[in-house]
């Protein structure tokens, strides 16, 4: 093992990375792979890490168009939790929860997951009962939450508006013990380092513009850097997943929105939890830096821009001030967007589509980072066996066709 003394720590620091050593490789494309992976966010670097991990195979290339993580795995609040309503949503972002729980120790990388709980707070008599509707089925699925009195949710964030006058007085809601915030980057970088490590190249700058195929079946992909050949093709591109798939005459009922987020000024420590208002769609939480990470309800403007604008900002920030007055001389650093594919029923799609050989893992919505794990963890399998994991069956596109709807927006009373 390599040391260093405080001197060399200071000068490499100094050194504009010259000398820093590269987490993963900076590979270039090869003329053929087992497997092919399009996106080189979370979803993709973790699909590749799991499929060399868990099945063995490393002759996988990731397709990034730009760079990795930066698209949603870079443009997000950083919330992980799994209190969903129904079951197959629980499993799936209880997966992806339990191996966030594990991922530091398991790629040697820091990825920063902070278990500091979440409150979903009500404000009215029928908010309240949604919530004990979930916490309820919650724990008949096997995940902590409870119901907390409004007693409990103020202490747990003293700040929140308690005034007699206050529009959204909070009334309790339901608390996840094991829900927290985890470093975005930090997550793509770690998989990413952890899959190059086991051979698999990532290739950034490398657009597809074809996908090829023989017999009925995936034969490879035309990119910027040429020609590519495989039988194993797995998309997960968010809101760029369409416009691929429709490359060999297939069709997604997604729909691409912006989803805004925003940062404030560094305050001291001031709130130890993941906080989301019912009634404002609003929801907040402090990162490490003491910066306030505020997110709100999608802009329903179809796009695929990544900017924000001024009426969702004052949407946001009037909710948060709802809130939290005192924040209301707060600065704001940054505003950004995350473009965010959203099916019908507010649940992903995993599964098969078009020719033999080629699967797609998109439709997150909201939900894209928290599933991080779980998503590639499911799309490896896919890919490795041709058959559907049983927590992943259920997400098949064929839900539509057969009305077997996992409605989560209805089922929990919110869009996040």
């Amino acid at each position: 093992m390599q040391h260093y003394s405080a001197f060399s720590l200071a000068r490499h620091a100094l050194s504009h990375h010259k000398n820093w050593q590269s987490a993963w490789r900076k590979a270039d494309p090869k003329p053929r792979y087992d497997a092919v992976i399009i996106g080189g966010g979370g979803h993709g670097l973790s699909t590749a890490y799991y499929l060399a991990k868990n099945h063995g195979m490393k002759r996988v290339a990731v397709l990034e168009r730009g760079w990795i993580g930066g698209g949603n795995t870079g443009r997000n609040t950083t919330a992980v939790r799994s209190n969903y309503f129904y079951p197959e949503s629980v499993a799936l972002y209880d997966l992806s929860l339990r191996l966030y729980e594990g991922l530091s120790k398991e790629l040697n990388y820091n990825i920063m997951l902070s278990q500091r709980g979440m409150l979903i707070a009500a404000h009215t008599p029928i908010q309240m009962e949604i919530c004990n509707r979930i916490a309820n089925a919650m724990q008949l699925n096997g995940v902590d939450g409870r119901l907390m009195t409004a007693a409990e949710a103020e202490e747990k964030a003293p700040l929140v508006n308690k005034s007699k006058g206050a529009r959204y007085k909070c009334m309790g809601g339901i608390w996840q013990d094991r829900a927290g915030t985890a470093r975005h980057d930090a997550v793509a970088w770690g998989y990413a380092r952890a899959a190059s490590a086991m051979g698999i190249d990532i290739i950034e700058n490398c657009e597809v513009t074809e996908v090829f195929t023989s017999s009925g079946a995936v034969a490879g992909v035309e990119t910027t850097r040429g020609k590519i050949q495989t039988e194993r093709l797995g998309v997960a591109a968010a809101g760029a997943t369409p416009g691929l798939v429709q490359m060999v005459g297939g069709d997604l009922p997604i729909h691409n929105y912006d989803l805004q987020a925003f940062v404030s000024e560094p305050v001291k420590p001031c709130l130890d939890t993941v906080l989301l208002y019912l009634g404002t769609g609003t929801y907040v939480s402090q990162s490490d830096k003491g910066e306030l990470v505020i997110g709100g309800g999608l802009d329903r403007v179809p796009t695929h821009g990544q900017k924000g604008n001024l009426p969702t900002q004052e949407t946001v920030i009037s909710g948060l001030l709802e809130m939290f007055p005192a924040f209301a001389q707060l600065k704001l650093l940054r505003q950004w967007a995350g473009v965010v594919d959203v099916v019908p029923d507010s649940s992903p799609v995993i599964g098969p589509v078009g020719p033999e050989g080629m699967f797609v893992n998109c439709g997150w919505g909201t939900g894209g980072f928290k599933a991080i794990p779980a998503g590639g963890y499911l799309l490896a399998h896919l890919l490795a066996t041709g058959e559907h994991h049983d927590i992943s069956r259920p997400f098949d596109l064929n839900r539509f066709a057969q009305g077997r709807l996992i409605d989560e927006a209805a089922g929990s009373g919110i869009a996040h």
